[in-house]
């Protein structure tokens, strides 16, 4: 048996946050792992040869930037521990199938003026959608990183001026719906409805237009943050920090269930049969799904309820390629982005493919997007090479009847096959792939299940301090006292925000530690 203070369950990028702010604070940390790796979806592997460093899940750090975890560097991640991030000139663009494209710059005027090739006034428009973007950030970079307000309170909060009332509003709507108000090309709405389908949704389905502002927002200020080495150097850096305080991070360490005593958690016990104690608190990376099933005596409504919250139907098909050289592209554009979107030449190709996918059926139109990061890495790959990070959406159970075990390959291949209609060397450059199918993804983290990145659907009644439940939604369950609640399924969701922060301001102030005095290195 071993003891700490705090015991974590999961090495997933939000527990590490967590857990690093309370070893910074002098809290003896343990951290364990199912797998034999570390990191979650933040992870960097050789999946493919010897030489190629893959991004698994994440490819790239956005919204973590505006963290003051990076932001102010509080864990000293990158001032002591070796975190560094590239930041390329153009963060996201699209490319059109008869060549044409479309960039998103840090620079708003350099984005404008590429709009322009298509209409002067969606040139205008862009700019008035960067202006607001730019005032409504600090308020929604304020609710991310810190225990979300109540649901009551913030929706009567916006009630009280104009323009919180135009913030709700926008709240409300559909990417499509608030897309058509403001551009009249269709090249240049598809463009920004493409941003809904990155949080593996429909840009019609209601309650995503307020990401186009949030996703510019950041783009923006921050730019998309490629991590020198992998995405995986900040799950090294976070467990440089946990282990240069005095912690432990473990692997092959599988949780079974979380020890309770008194009402209160106690520790942990893994499928093997290890106790680990925890003095003070346990940390979970634990799927609402699966939360009834490790914790005994756990509500049944609270439970019922979590296991009742929804997955989205859409998941992500991905493909990782090691390539003898760069991919060669058809247009004529330099394409130098950080995520490239590959798409149709008329909007309504791209909405019909998201509506077959609602039905459970695979998308006529694949919607591949890409990143090849060795362009801006060279240290990724051995020298000439490169690599090519390729993700779609697929539904979780396939329509056709196959296992996605015996089907992944012939879908790859179907997704190189089309990327061909944009890259003309695709048949000469790859050298060896790996596929990671929805059910693999489920099977990498428990956290994505059902192949979901984010851990449940984004939907409204699943946002904010009610994200899974209303019951869970500030990191706690109801009746269980001293255990506390991290992953992509909590607030503020899917993605690389470096959540945890939030988790460990309530475990300060539970345990009566300051965390603006303790919670950062000096």
């Amino acid at each position: 048996m071993s003891t700490a203070d705090i015991v974590a369950v999961g090495s997933g990028h939000n527990g590490l946050v967590a857990a690093a702010y309370l070893a910074a604070a002098g809290k003896k940390v343990i951290v364990l792992e199912r797998n034999p790796w570390f990191g979650g979806g933040v992870v960097t592997r050789e999946l493919t040869q010897p030489g190629f460093l893959h991004d698994q899940h994440s490819m790239s750090h956005i919204f973590i930037q505006g963290n003051p975890l990076l932001k102010e560097d509080e864990l000293g991640l990158k001032s002591r521990y070796g975190l560094q991030y590239i930041f390329p000139d153009t963060p996201m663009m699209s490319v059109f199938e008869d060549g044409s494209t479309l960039k998103l710059y840090r620079d708003s005027e350099r984005s404008a003026a590429d709009i322009a090739k298509y209409s002067r006034k969606d040139a205008d428009a862009f700019r008035k959608l960067s202006q607001q973007a730019a005032q409504w950030l600090p308020m929604v970079a304020s609710t991310l990183y810190a225990p979300p307000a109540p649901v009551g309170a913030g929706n009567a909060m916006l009630d009280q001026s104009r323009e919180g009332r135009a913030f709700w509003r926008v709240l409300q709507m559909s990417s499509h719906d608030h897309l058509c108000d403001l551009f009249e090309h269709e090249k240049v709405r598809m463009h920004f409805a493409r941003v809904a389908g990155e949080n593996l949704v429909s840009p019609d389905e209601k309650a995503t237009a307020i990401g186009s502002y949030v996703f510019l927002g950041f783009l923006e200020a921050y730019g998309f943050g490629v991590a020198r080495g992998g995405s995986g150097a900040l799950t090294n850096a976070l467990i440089a920090c946990i282990r240069d305080h005095g912690g432990e991070v473990i692997a092959n360490a599988d949780v079974a269930r979380i020890k309770v005593s008194n009402g209160r958690a106690s520790g942990v016990e893994t499928v093997d049969g290890r106790v680990f104690t925890a003095r003070d608190a346990v940390i979970g990376a634990i799927h609402p799904h699966l939360l009834g099933g490790m914790i005994d005596g756990m509500d049944p409504q609270v439970r019922h309820d979590a296991e009742a919250t929804h997955i989205t139907p859409a998941a992500c098909i991905t493909v990782h390629a090691a390539l003898s050289g760069p991919l060669k592209f058809r247009s004529p554009d330099v394409i130098d982005a950080v995520m490239c979107e590959m798409l149709p030449n008329d909007y309504e190709t791209l909405r019909r493919a998201f509506d077959e996918l609602r039905y459970g059926q695979f998308m006529p139109y694949p919607m591949l997007g890409l990143g090849c990061l060795s362009q801006f890495d060279a240290s990724r790959v051995p020298a000439g090479k490169a690599i090519l990070h390729m993700w779609d959406y697929a539904p979780y159970e396939r329509p056709d009847g196959r296992s996605w075990d015996e089907a992944k390959n012939d879908y790859a291949d179907r997704m190189l096959a089309h990327l061909g209609r944009f890259v003309s060397n695709v048949d000469e450059v790859v050298i060896d792939r790996h596929i990671d199918s929805p059910v693999d993804m489920e099977r990498t983290s428990p956290s994505f299940r059902r192949g979901d990145l984010h851990g449940i659907a984004t939907t409204t009644y699943q946002t904010g301090a009610h994200r899974p439940t209303p019951e869970l939604g500030q990191y706690t369950v109801p009746g269980l006292d001293r255990f506390y609640l991290v992953g992509p399924f909590q607030h503020p969701g899917g993605g690389v925000f470096g959540a945890g922060r939030a988790t460990a301001m309530k475990m300060f102030e539970a345990l009566g530690m300051d965390f603006e005095k303790q919670g950062r290195i000096k």
